[in-house]
């Protein structure tokens, strides 16, 4: 355990007797592997007049919610705000468990540690620096990113049957959704990508309650990177609209306008969606669809000769014998 014993009590057990003195606001783990202040002014000082959480590490919001926070080197870590206080408490939980390790004490009993369950997350928690994690837990998509990760463990050891293995990847059978030939304004500065409303409406339909705020979807990329993008529809341009996360992709993978994107989805259980991309011209593709066309090679004069180009054979100064 880190610190005293009380780091991690909820604040409601905290005495006041060192209100007047200057308050400093402690860093906060955050994305990017920085510190990042969590600014919720006054919080601690509310939840000292609501009733305290009968969980370790989870505070009562003035708005009827429930925070969760966890304490490194006796600086709070802020974990996010969440509806229901058992939700706040497993935060705490997952929290935790990568910050002092599986032998920390937990809100829940946590899975006996001789079983897959256990072991795939410990290795996932161990996998992801403590900001990444805290990172998850504050945007809600730790149990998402935990799923996948499972998902892509078992695929790696499950034989192939429906698809085929490339590399290193295991690529599933999929059905083709839509392709989407990017404008200039989809890959400019405004941080979205327009989906056709055709699309949309016929692979990402919206329930109404979540039309306006939006959902997260979760897309897969060739190197089983997983994306996570807002969708949602503006009224304003009435159109659906990828957003937040879509900016990050287009960098990473040098989008330009009159590239294309490509959308599947699983034709398994799961319907885990996918993201692909090529350049306009075909060139750098990365369609997992594309066939490996075969090559023709033959000797000509102690060189290896191809169908696409000529190879050199030399190893050590000595060429390589060839049967023909």
């Amino acid at each position: 355990m880190d610190g005293s014993s009380t780091d991690d009590q909820s604040t409601t057990t905290e005495t006041t007797s060192t209100v007047a003195a200057p308050v400093t606001t402690p860093p906060l783990i955050g994305s990017g592997g920085s510190m990042v202040v969590d600014m919720e002014g006054g919080l601690e000082a509310e939840s000292r007049k609501l009733p305290s959480s009968r969980f370790k590490g989870v505070v009562p919001q003035p708005n009827g919610r429930w925070g969760a926070q966890i304490y490194e080197k006796h600086q709070r870590v802020w974990l996010g705000t969440f509806n229901e206080e058992h939700e706040a408490a497993k935060a705490y939980d997952t929290a935790v468990q990568r910050f002092r390790g599986r032998d920390a004490v937990t809100n829940f009993k946590p899975l006996p540690a001789d079983t897959e369950e256990a072991g795939l997350e410990a290795s996932f928690l161990n996998s992801h620096s403590k900001a990444e994690i805290v990172d998850m837990l504050r945007k809600h998509t730790y149990n998402d990113e935990l799923q996948q990760s499972k998902r892509s463990c078992n695929l790696n050891k499950t034989p192939c049957t429906n698809g085929f293995r490339s590399g290193q990847q295991l690529v599933n059978a999929r059905e083709q959704l839509f392709e989407k030939t990017v404008t200039p304004s989809d890959v400019g500065k405004l941080n979205r990508l327009v989906i056709p409303k055709q699309h949309a409406e016929k692979h990402f339909p919206l329930q109404s309650e979540s039309t306006s705020k939006g959902v997260l979807l979760h897309f897969e990329d060739i190197g089983m990177k997983v994306w996570r993008f807002r969708y949602s529809y503006w009224n304003s341009s009435q159109s659906y609209v990828l957003t937040k996360g879509w900016s990050r992709f287009v960098k990473e993978k040098n989008l330009k306008a009159g590239d294309i994107v490509s959308f599947q989805r699983s034709t398994g259980s799961d319907k885990q969606l996918y993201i692909d991309w090529k350049t306009k011209n075909g060139s750098g593709s990365s369609n997992i669809q594309e066939q490996v066309q075969p090559v023709h090679m033959f000797r000509l004069f102690g060189v290896n000769i191809s169908s696409g180009g000529v190879e050199s054979s030399c190893n050590g100064g000595l060429f390589d014998n060839v049967s023909d």
